[in-house]
């Protein structure tokens, strides 16, 4: 599998990171959401994560099986609002990356986009990204993507915030996935330990499909 993030350096060179050229996919950088008295009073969480070898830090609150799923503001792409109450009643596979525009997103929202057709009609597939959402919504339909519903959080870093997977150091999403039941109760938790690398898909879709 080709290695993940191949446009994004080190995270010791963060810094000197330039924006994607025209034609790609657009993430938010840091000049463009410069961080906020909101997230300097985020809890930290080190340990969880590495990238490409790095140990990197979560900002956000450690969101556990058996927890009230919080709710969380982000913009489908045609930047209409959209909110946890808007999947009332579904199970919710959410779907956390950092870019589309990178070889694991990439691969990884086509699989649950091929899964979401074998699930029952009350579950949901959910990506959230800090990608622009008219990126998100090119990405889409170059890649066929027709069953996952993909949601930007570049505006408030709502999702990012709430669910604890804003990397500190990047100001990317990690890589996790949250299944959250028709009742608002977060069933499963995945944090993908190296953020290159793919999730558990087999655990994640068992836990959306519920008892046997």
């Amino acid at each position: 599998m080709p290695s993940d993030f191949s446009g994004i350096p080190d995270s010791n060179e963060y810094l000197r990171w330039k924006p994607s050229p025209p034609g790609r996919v657009e993430s938010v950088d840091e000049d463009i959401h410069p961080s906020t008295d909101k997230e300097a009073a985020m809890q930290e969480r080190k340990g969880v994560i590495t990238f490409k070898g790095n140990p990197m830090t979560l900002l956000g609150p450690d969101i556990k099986t058996g927890d009230k799923a919080p709710d969380f503001r982000v913009v489908d792409t045609g930047l209409a609002p959209v909110t946890l109450a808007d999947f009332k009643g579904k199970v919710k596979i959410i779907s956390a990356v950092p870019s589309l525009d990178t070889p694991t997103c990439d691969t990884e929202t086509r699989r649950f986009n091929q899964e979401a057709a074998k699930l029952p009609g009350n579950v949901v597939v959910l990506t959230v990204s800090l990608d622009l959402p008219f990126a998100q919504k090119r990405w889409c339909a170059a890649a066929g993507i027709d069953k996952v519903k993909t949601l930007s959080d570049y505006q408030d870093r709502s999702f990012a915030s709430a669910y604890g997977v804003l990397i500190k150091e990047l100001k990317l999403l990690s890589r996790s996935i949250f299944v959250v039941d028709g009742s608002d109760t977060v069933r499963y938790v995945q944090h993908v330990k190296e953020v290159s690398q793919e999730p558990d898909y087999a655990a994640a879709l068992a836990a959306a499909r519920g008892p046997a």
